[in-house]
């Protein structure tokens, strides 16, 4: 089991920094961009982003982040790694709740109403639509960064403290 958890470990930050990142872009560019354009184009663009987000290349990050990060902390458990262990646990559960159960619960289903919304021709009957969805869905999005960032940084604790539980009950010769 030992030679299964530097290899889990790495799993794990590379799916948190995926996600993270994922989340992370949003805030910086993409909703940005949708900001400042018509807002006609922008009820497309992310109907067309939503849909296109269902895909085998992110579900990995996204629906399977929580499960490696606490599977890897139950593997550092049984190798005696009782600090990486905490660190890849609480990871998991965090982003397991504030990123794909906050995701699933707020964000899909404004992305489900807003995909049911016929882009309406006029740009200021757009721009109501818009500016009834953007705004919430960003407070949302930042939510799930900050969440995902956190879990992001509690791995990398975790990838740190491999072996530090061992090294510390080795005293100095």
């Amino acid at each position: 089991m030992t030679n299964l958890l530097k290899p889990m470990a790495l799993v794990s930050l590379l799916l948190s920094g995926a996600i993270f990142g994922f989340f992370y872009a949003w805030i910086c560019s993409t909703m940005w961009g949708l900001d400042a354009a018509d807002p006609r184009v922008a009820i497309e663009a992310m109907q067309a982003m939503n849909a296109s987000v269902r895909n085998p290349v992110f579900a990995p990050a996204f629906f399977g982040t929580p499960f490696v990060l606490m599977a890897t902390g139950l593997v550092a458990r049984a190798a005696g790694q009782g600090r990486a262990a905490l660190a890849f646990g609480a990871a998991g559960l965090l982003y397991l709740v504030g990123g794909m159960i906050l995701t699933m619960a707020v964000n899909v289903p404004m992305n489900e109403a807003l995909g049911a919304t016929a882009v309406p021709e006029s740009r200021e009957a757009a721009e109501s639509i818009w500016l009834a969805y953007s705004p919430r869905w960003q407070v949302y999005n930042i939510a799930r960064t900050i969440v995902s960032g956190l879990s992001l940084l509690l791995c990398g604790l975790g990838v740190l403290a491999l072996g530090a539980d061992v090294r510390s009950r080795v005293a100095p010769a």
